[in-house]
């Protein structure tokens, strides 16, 4: 007991020095972020932008698609360019040209090349001046770069107006003409693009050739190169991996206590299992899981369609009502949406299985929490699409429309509401678990693990919350991640393992008293790099070079317990044969051991492949991050969501409907279509990029040069056989689960608590 409490205590020590790390970590951001000026003048004083229209060009973007339609300092889509490496690009060859008039009356290809040597020292040490005055708060700028700025931003007021000559640089970005009908937005938005580009290049007060990105993005022309700790604390990051590998496997085999796995029962304790009214109302979260998840794929093929016709889908001109920025905001929110669906509907499920008896009125909570959903999910998508075709404005957009943020796109009222449904989740989880809790005499841990994952899955949505119209878009970012990583990432991973491991130890497939000891232990390993290793995704959002030392050792750290998670699959495996029995249960714990693989290859290998900031300065916003976020979302989090969902099934369904060919088909065609699509195509598209990327900079790497290029083309099209298979997969799923839920089973008067076993 006394070793149970200092593990528990432990746990409570790692969540609370890593939040109190991470929110101070958050201070620095804001202190460190770039300046937003009053005013953007010349030498000679002539105001070029005010601070209010660097403000309300953020929210114009935002509004006009924002991380749907290109990026701003990396994050977001890859289609359209990042804004504020293609300004920074235009702004530094524009003055360039201008440079070499003034120094030698001719074309900068024309000079020699000590004159072109002359003009590129002058045109770095014009474009890293930093010109923030703070007490006047204006940006100073000469006035040949004014030219200069001036001239990139009539390129931008005709992209996103109606002018005909750009409608093919619009095809190759998957934009709508007119995007923004209004000039006033559109001169708002040029401010805040010329504000991004500018603080990726400026040099912070007191640090020369440290812009306020750390020298992000990748840019030649004006000396943005990695700085010094970003190359020195990727190599610590790497030695800490291997340290941290190294360390665990040896821990792992000095225990020398890996518990024998129990005496399986004769009988599957769950075969005369009797649902209750309450469990039975889940059947319906499951069909709206498998339909997010369907529409979820078809947006995904239409949007991976976008990237070779831009607005049209095989000749039909799909855009004019399904616009490239709604079908990418369908398949990134929904794609969040179904998983997080799945595991809502499992602790509706298990909550009464663990307390052995059903609280009053819970079924008429489970009904009411479920039209809730539906309501949140049509109407934020609704209203989200509507606001995009009619170009409804920023006011729309941020309370109820799509706020442009990508995986959290939906309208503040919609946010509110799904914040407001989730506590009301936790409460019917708290009903039933918190007496379990109170009287259980095993598995109280893991019981007590299921609940506290749960309230942190209700309560840190809040993170969502925190941020306004007016936040500082570096803000904007670090409060995003924290929804990002910590809820999808982070404490929904807690909970589905708990839940699994609770549920191996009621079967009797391993040891109470082991596992109690085991989730504690992982979710304190897990969190302990998980918490800090937020920080990795903001390297490059104006953050200090403390964000990178501090993300990058934790990112390491968040990797290390992947390199055993193999070894926790094939033990998964395993259990699955303990016992003729346990064959009804194959699937679900086939899908936890595939969960296993996609852990160690999608979230271990290709996620620390681009966590380092040496690999990350080169391919944050490249489709290395598309090829890692496909393999883990779906790969770990989306198994783990059809895992439950089939264990769940297998519980309330009758067992003469259940079809493993079925279920086998879509397992297998999920799987093999996933690695088909990342390994044929996302993977070596991102290689591409990045050697672009390395070689000539972030803004060549996504120009419709690389963009639209017959290779990049190629590897497009070499997705639709993985595409394919995965479709199939889902279909038959799909069929799988229809044909369950079309067979009724009766409603039994009482539950059937899991037997405990030891």
């Amino acid at each position: 007991m006394k070793s149970n409490r200092r593990i528990w205590q432990g746990l409570a020590l790692v969540f609370a020095l890593s939040f109190a790390a991470l929110l101070w970590m958050g201070r620095e951001i804001w202190l460190a972020a770039p300046p937003i000026p009053q005013q953007v003048q010349t030498a000679s004083g002539k105001p070029l932008f005010s601070g209010e229209q660097i403000d309300m060009g953020q929210r114009v973007w935002l509004a006009s698609g924002g991380q749907q339609l290109g990026t701003v300092w990396g994050h977001g889509s890859y289609v359209a360019p990042d804004w504020s490496a293609d300004w920074l690009h235009r702004e530094a060859v524009a003055l360039r040209e201008l440079l070499a008039q003034t120094v030698a009356g001719k074309p900068f290809a024309q000079l020699d090349a000590d004159q072109q040597a002359v003009v590129s020292k002058r045109l770095v040490s014009e474009m890293r001046y930093n010109g923030f005055n703070a007490d006047r708060n204006v940006i100073v700028v000469s006035d040949l770069r004014a030219q200069a700025i001036a001239s990139v931003a009539s390129h931008y007021l005709a992209l996103y107006g109606a002018d005909p000559s750009l409608n093919g640089l619009r095809e190759q970005y998957a934009m709508n003409a007119n995007l923004l009908p209004n000039e006033a937005d559109r001169q708002a938005l040029t401010a805040f693009f010329f504000w991004s580009a500018w603080s990726t290049a400026a040099d912070r007060p007191g640090e020369a050739l440290h812009s306020y990105t750390n020298n992000w993005p990748h840019e030649p022309l004006v000396n943005n190169t990695p700085t010094t700790a970003n190359g020195l604390w990727s190599v610590a990051s790497i030695i800490l991996l291997l340290a941290g590998i190294a360390a665990m496997v040896w821990f792992h085999a000095a225990r020398g206590d890996h518990d024998e796995s129990p005496r399986t029962p004769d009988k599957d304790p769950l075969f005369s299992l009797k649902p209750t009214p309450s469990m039975l109302a889940t059947r319906k979260y499951f069909v709206v899981v498998i339909g997010l998840f369907l529409v979820q794929i078809g947006m995904g093929a239409v949007t991976a369609h976008f990237a070779v016709e831009g607005s049209g889908f095989f000749g039909i001109p799909l855009a004019e009502v399904l616009p490239f920025v709604v079908s990418r905001t369908i398949h990134t929110q929904f794609g969040v949406l179904w998983i997080a669906t799945a595991w809502l509907a499992t602790g509706l499920f298990i909550a009464p299985l663990l307390a052995g008896y059903e609280p009053k009125y819970q079924k008429l909570g489970v009904d009411v929490l479920f039209w809730a959903l539906i309501f949140i999910v049509v109407g934020s998508t609704a209203t989200g699409w509507l606001g995009t075709l009619q170009r409804r404005g920023v006011e729309f957009a941020f309370w109820v429309g799509n706020q442009g943020l990508e995986f959290t796109s939906m309208g503040r009222v919609w946010q509110l509401l799904l914040f407001v449904g989730l506590l009301f989740w936790l409460l019917l989880m708290g009903r039933a678990l918190i007496p379990a809790i109170r009287k259980a005499q095993e598995g109280r841990g893991l019981i007590a693990m299921v609940f506290l994952s749960a309230s942190c899955i209700g309560l840190f949505y809040a993170s969502s919350l925190a941020w306004g119209q007016h936040s500082h878009y570096s803000m904007i970012e670090y409060w995003r991640w924290w929804l990002v990583h910590l809820w999808v990432e982070g404490f929904f991973e807690v909970f589905a393992t708990a839940v699994i491991a609770l549920i191996f130890a009621r079967l009797g497939l391993i040891k109470m008293e082991s596992a109690n000891r085991a989730i504690v232990l992982e979710t304190i390993v897990f969190l302990g790099g998980g918490i800090l290793g937020t920080l990795h995704h903001l390297y490059f959002t104006g953050a200090s070079t403390g964000v990178i030392a501090v993300g990058a050792v934790f990112s390491a750290f968040e990797v290390v317990p992947l390199s055993l998670i193999g070894l926790e699959g094939w033990q998964t495996y395993r259990r699955s044969k303990a016992a003729p029995w346990v064959a009804a249960w194959r699937w679900p714990i086939l899908c936890f051991v595939s969960v296993g693989v996609w852990n160690t290859v999608g979230a271990g290998l290709l996620g620390f492949a681009i966590n380092p900031p040496i690999s990350l300065y080169y391919v944050q916003g490249l489709n290395m991050t598309a090829a890692h976020g496909h393999a883990a979302l779906f790969g770990v989090y989306g198994m783990l969501g059809i895992g439950l969902m089939l264990f769940c099934l297998r519980s309330l369904s009758a067992r003469a409907a259940w079809s493993d060919r079925l279920v086998g088909a879509a397992f297998w065609l999920l799987n093999i279509g996933l690695a088909m699509m990342v390994f044929m195509s996302v993977l070596p598209s991102g290689i591409y990029q990045a050697w672009a990327s390395v070689s000539e900079g972030l803004w060549y790497a996504r120009s419709p040069e690389i963009i639209h290029s017959g290779l990049m083309h190629a590897f497009v099209w070499a997705r639709v056989p993985g595409d394919v298979v995965f479709a199939l997969g889902a279909l038959c799923l799909a069929w799988f689960a229809i044909r369950l839920l079309l067979v009724p089973r009766p409603i039994e008067p009482a539950v059937s608590p899991l037997p405990n076993r030891a």
